[in-house]
This record gives structure tokens, sequence and C-alpha cells, in this order.
């Protein structure tokens, strides 16, 4: 990972600008993926940095996306499809192409290496082949008028599409937010693990939308944040942007979670996912699983908030989904201190898998789905 230093240099895959914590106490949504059409950049904010700097990098290179995702600097199943979608577009803009079969050639191997960066969260893949979709759906048009597709319009059709796509995950999310804010009631006490929020999509979140539509309702809540070890996102960036958006929120290490339920602290629980199979069962950050076995022996509401564009309904249950395995050291070294003895095994799948039977109610930009799973996640999808 690179540290502050490098990213200083500002090469020409990378550079970075700087604002620190917002001071205006006026309450905000943060922004963490957008295109700068002007300098030609995808302006992300380094989620590495968080919570104690917010600092905003320059990508202008497939290299440097893919190192941004790989890195976490961009994280969150949605705002990886995105980032994604705009890593094949920094992937064949500023060449030479001699034809469109050229063309078609290097996007195909770019495609591939964008699309195994990271293998669980379904959004990247989905988003890699939406925009080569729409690249061949350009030259078919052109074959359609005796004519051969130029790879510069094919070039900008792979950039309008990944643009296109911001505003499309607004919305998504914020119709997620819509249904899910009407499962919260008026002062309730909600648990949550990880950050599904702004920060994993390109503005609104999944799980945390149904809050924001909530805080607009005038709902008064409070959060319990989870840690979510070993990289804490719950603690560095859910609490962050809840925190700027002026909700109450708490910070609690993972192995409190119980603790609460059982003085009855908690009225609910909600997250995002990474993949969703077709029986339902939900693949999520490391430390899901546990919390639904908590929430279902406490008799307490699990909801799972995500857009349809995370439903994989080719893998028949969670046991077909690939779980990434994370470097030791984020376990053994967690920023930057030793914690483990040298040498000592270490197990770190990023994520984990949920069985549907643990979970209240799916909750989608196109409605609410409850059990049973199978046939609701097939229909919403139809419809």
């Amino acid at each position: 990972m690179m540290g502050k230093t490098d990213m200083d240099k500002g090469d020409d895959l990378l550079s970075t600008t700087s604002s620190g914590r917002k001071g205006s106490g006026r309450p905000v949504r943060l922004e963490p993926i957008t295109w700068d059409g002007d300098k030609r950049v995808v302006r992300l904010i380094d989620q590495t940095l968080l919570p104690t700097e917010l600092r905003y990098i320059d990508i202008s290179a497939m290299d440097a996306m893919c190192e941004a995702i790989a890195e976490l600097r961009v994280r969150g199943a949605p705002a990886i499809g995105i980032a994604g979608a705009f890593g094949v577009y920094l992937g064949v803009a500023n060449r030479s192409f001699s034809s469109e079969k050229e063309f078609f050639e290097v996007l195909d191997g770019v495609c591939s290496e964008v699309a195994c960066v990271r293998p669980t969260a379904v959004n990247l893949a989905w988003a890699v082949k939406r925009v080569k979709r729409v690249a061949g759906e350009v030259a078919d048009s052109a074959y359609s008028r005796g004519e051969r597709a130029d790879p510069e319009a094919l070039v900008e059709a792979i950039l309008s599409e990944a643009i296109i796509m911001i505003d499309e995950d607004n919305k998504v999310c914020r119709a997620i937010g819509e249904y899910g804010a009407s499962l919260i009631p008026d002062g309730a006490s909600i648990l949550t693990h990880c950050n599904a929020g702004a920060l994993a999509t390109a503005g609104w979140g999944t799980a945390l939308a149904a809050l924001y539509v909530a805080q607009e309702q005038g709902k008064e809540f409070r959060v319990w944040a989870d840690e979510t070890r070993p990289l804490l996102q719950g603690s560095r960036l859910t609490a962050f942007e809840l925190m700027e958006a002026g909700i109450d929120v708490t910070v609690i290490c993972d192995n409190m979670a119980a603790s609460l339920m059982g003085r009855g602290e908690i009225d609910l629980v909600i997250l995002g996912a990474d993949r969703v199979a077709a029986n339902g069962d939900v693949c999520n950050k490391i430390g899901t699983y546990g919390v639904a076995c908590l929430a279902h022996m406490h008799d307490i509401p699990f909801f799972v908030a995500c857009p349809t564009s995370t439903f994989d309904l080719s893998l028949a249950s969670g046991a077909e989904i690939p779980i990434e395995q994370r470097n030791p050291r984020e376990v053994t070294h967690g920023f930057g201190k030793q914690t483990a003895p040298d040498g000592v095994k270490v197990y770190n799948p990023a994520f984990d898998v949920t069985p549907h039977n643990l979970m209240s109610a799916i909750i989608t930009e196109r409605g609410i789905v409850r059990a049973p799973y199978g046939p609701g996640l097939a229909a919403i999808v139809r419809d």
C-alpha cells in the first residue's frame, strides 16, 4: 500500500488533494467517486486515510484504479463496480487503435484484468460486463449501418456508461433508502456492521441510505456501529460518515453486540451485502454471520439492504460464492503495529456467508423481499 509520501508525489497515475475535516457543522453526505470531465480523471476519497484525513485522489490510469480497488482506497460493492467501469475506460483511453478488431482485443484483456482484482463482490464483474456490452452494442449499431465502428467512439461510449452508473447508483440507493426507512420505527436503536453507506456507493449508501431517509423524515434514532475488524470499516468509515451527517452514532467492538442485544439495547440490525445467491444466502463483510446468529437468538429483526445488481442468481446458494482471502498482515500488523507473534498462521477471509433463514428481509430498490427468498428474488429481478 502506498504511504502518504508516495501519494503526495502526484505522478501521472494518481494525484491527491486534501480537504481535512469539515468545520461548518452542517450535516453532509460524502461523494466517494466522481468524474472530473475537465481534468479527465476519476476522483476518489482515499478511504484508507479515514477518519483522520479526508483526502481525494485523482486517478488517470487503469493500473492506479486497480491498485485503489485492491488496497481498499475505494470499497463497497456498488462503489467497486463504478470504479471498475471507469477502470475499463482508463485501460482503453488515450491509446491508438489501428482497427476495431484491435480495440476489442485490448478491451478483452483490460476487462479480464479489472474484473479479477476483487473476486467476491459481484458488482465489479457486473459493471465490467456492462461497459463491455455497451461497446459491443455501439459496434453492432455501426454494422447495421454498413459502417465500421470508430474506436474513439467506442472508448467514449464506455466512459458515458460509467458516468451514467454514478447517477443511476444514486437513484437506486435513494430508492433502497425509501423502502428501508419504512422499517425503522421512531426512537429505534440500530446496529450496523462494516460500512454500507455513502462511502460504499456513489453517495447515498445501501443500508445507511435507510438511515439518511429516516433522518429526512424527522425520525429520532441512534446507531451502534461495530468496529468491524480487522480493518475497522465500522469505526473508521461508518462512524465518520454518520457523524458528518449529524446522526447519533456509538462505536462498539465486534464482541460487544451480544451484550447489547441481551440488555435489550438493539431494536433492529441493518447492513449491506456484496453478493446474494439465488436462495437468498447473503455474502457480506466477515462477522455478518455472527451478528445474524445473535439477532436470531434474541428475536431481533435482521435486514440486508442492497441493489438488485448485487444478486447473483446463477449461484444456487452461498456455498458457491468465492471468498476473498486478504493479506495476513492486516491481522498481525494492524495499522502498522505488530499484534501477533512472528510466523503465526493467520486466517483472514474478507467475507462470510449468512444463510437466508436468519434474515427478516432483503431491501432493494424495487421493494422488500421476504421469505421464501428464491421465488421472491427471481420475481423482483423480472419486474
